[in-house]
This record gives structure tokens, sequence and C-alpha cells, in this order.
């Protein structure tokens, strides 16, 4: 074979593999394109970028669209609210920092990853304090609670405006959990977070801290046998397909803090900020009531796919209460011992 025979195959064989590679990424569907706007949004006067790392089918993270839509109807297109679900912007730790320098306006973060941006932000997170959807509700409806929640990180430059959740948190296990016996031949993925690495700890259970991507290949090669979540991420993410038990735990509701840069938020001219403020107040109120369905509708649906729940008796629940004695002691010194002393009494635990 002459070198102009040999040039002109590697010229051939390179654009096949071109043609196949463009094939194979026109072949991919879009996950967000039912989530398009219907609006030529270049026309807007002000953007508001906001980031989430999950995915807009959980109703606490779809919020971000109908935030979107309903913005931009009623500032007449002059405000356009530039929502990123999937982590397109990042990991958590990584938006956070962007979001106090500016890089963003806002963000719907995690509540296990906002207690490193501000310790009380970790009471939602404690075990059994804020742990359903009467009490996150009253938690938002009781400015002595939610106002020191919302300006505790107004320090660092954010504002917390308001929550949605993705419903109560559990284990999903690849073998039964009834009782805490059982749950101590589990290695449980919790998230990395402080509040959970420390109540675990004092539950005596076995733990790992994994990145949310890490998951699904820890489960399917058993480096983990349990994961510490909700019902509705756990089905729509296809953790049941492999963890084929859940044991309702209970302790806290799985949120989301919206967050704005307090900055941007104040440069904003007061009518826009006013209609921005309110129509975020009133979507997430709805979404809480649309996350409650929705886990009952996830649940249904693992059900009818195999997957079995449980109950954890009260006893049980009782102990992990107890335990968790030396967790209140330690975050109350770090959120504030009166806050947290006054939360736990004003939603009755």
């Amino acid at each position: 074979m002459t070198r102009h025979s040999v040039q002109r195959l590697i010229v051939i064989t390179v654009l096949l593999l071109f043609a196949a590679s463009s094939v194979a990424v026109a072949g991919k569907k879009n996950p967000l394109a039912k989530w398009k706007p219907n609006f030529d949004k270049s026309t807007a006067k002000y953007t508001c970028i906001i980031s989430n790392v999950s995915h807009p089918a959980i109703e606490g993270v779809g919020v971000g669209y109908r935030i979107r839509d309903r913005v931009w109807k009623e500032t007449d297109g002059q405000l356009y609210i530039d929502f990123r679900p999937l982590s397109q912007l990042g990991g958590e730790k990584d938006v956070l920092r962007k979001l106090q320098m500016g890089a963003i306006q806002g963000m719907m973060c995690s509540s296990v990853a906002a207690a490193n941006l501000a310790p009380m932000l970790g009471v939602v997170n404690l075990p059994y304090v804020v742990d359903s959807f009467d009490k996150l509700d009253k938690f938002r409806a009781t400015p002595e609670l939610f106002k020191p929640f919302s300006e505790c990180a107004l320090h660092k430059g954010i504002r917390v405006v308001d929550i949605t959740g993705y419903g109560t948190y559990g284990w999903a296990t690849t073998i039964p959990v009834k009782n805490l016996a059982d749950a101590k031949k589990v290695n449980f993925r919790i998230a990395q977070a402080p509040v959970n690495a420390d109540t675990y700890k004092a539950w005596g259970l076995k733990f790992t801290a994994l990145p949310w991507p890490d998951v699904p290949q820890a489960l399917q090669t058993g480096v983990i046998n349990g994961l510490d979540h909700s019902p509705i991420v756990c089905n729509i993410t296809k953790k049941f397909e492999i963890a084929h038990y859940f044991t309702a735990v209970n302790y806290a509701q799985g949120l989301f803090i919206h967050m704005i840069n307090e900055r941007w938020l104040k440069k904003l001219p007061a009518d826009l900020r006013a209609t921005l403020l309110k129509v975020i107040a009133e979507e997430c109120a709805d979404t809480r009531v649309r996350t409650r369905k929705q886990q009952a509708q996830q649940i249904e649906a693992a059900k009818a796919h195999g997957v079995t729940f449980f109950q954890l008796p009260a006893g049980e629940k009782q102990k992990l209460v107890d335990l968790a004695a030396p967790v209140y002691k330690r975050w109350g010194k770090k959120i504030g011992a009166d806050y947290l002393a006054t939360v736990r009494q004003k939603l009755g635990d």
C-alpha cells in the first residue's frame, strides 16, 4: 500500500468515526427538552441564573420552571429566570462559591449541603425536628422560625427565600430492614454533609459518604447495600431496581433551600423584586402540596414494581431520638441552643 493510499485510508476512517459520533449525539434525547421556554428570552432586561443538582421530574425541582414561566409573564418579559437543573453548573460546593461571588444569582441547594454555608441551615436536617410535611409547612409559616433561618447566611451575601422538597427520608436497601438490628447489617450511603455524618455516628450505623453520581455503581457492586434517601428520589432515579426494600424511618424531610444573592436582589428594581419574591413564595407553597402527592404516587408505583415497604416501629424510632442526644447538643452550639429549642418546641417535638 502506497503512502498516499494510507493517508486516504486514515482520512476516510476519521470521517467515518466523526459521522458515527455525530449520529450518536443527534440520537440522544435532551432530558430537558420538554421544559424549554415558549418565549423569546433574549428580550429580557434582567436575568437570574438559578442552579440545582437534581431532575425536574421531582416536583421540588420542577418548581424552578414554574417560577420561570410565571415571573416572565408577570414582569412582562423583563426578568428571565434561567433555571439550570441536573448539575449543569457543577457540584453544590462549587455552585455555592459561585453564588457568593455573584457569578450566578440563585440556587436551590439541597438541605444536606446547605449547612456548609451556615450552620443554622442544618436545623432542618437534624433527626426528628422538621421530620414531616406538616412540620415543614409550620416551620415555613412561622416567622419566629423562618426569619432567622432566612437571614442566617446574609453575612456571606446569601438570603434564603423559600423551601421545597423531595419527600421524607428513609432507607432503601438490598436486604429487608425491619428494625435497628437489621440496620446494623447495612452499609448506608449518606450525603457528604456534616449533620448526616454526626447522626449516623450517634446511631451506631455503618455508613459511607459518597457523591450522588457514584451511588449507582456502588449499589451494583455491593460497596453499599443501603441508601439514605426519599422514596421519590429512589423511584424516579431507578435506585429501586437494585434496592428492593424501603424502611420508612421518617427522620427528616429532604429539602431544597432556595437561595438568592442578596446584592443582586437589592439591585433589582423594587417592582421586579416584589414580583419575584411573591411568585417564589406562591409556587413553593403549591409545590410543597404537590410533593406530598408525589410521594404517595411514587410509593404506590414502587410497590407495583415489587418494592417492599416497612415502617420502623415507634419504639425503634424512640431509640434513634435518644441516641441522637449528642447530635442535638453539638449542633445546638453551632445553630444556637435557644433557636433550636424554639424550633423543637414550636413544632411540637
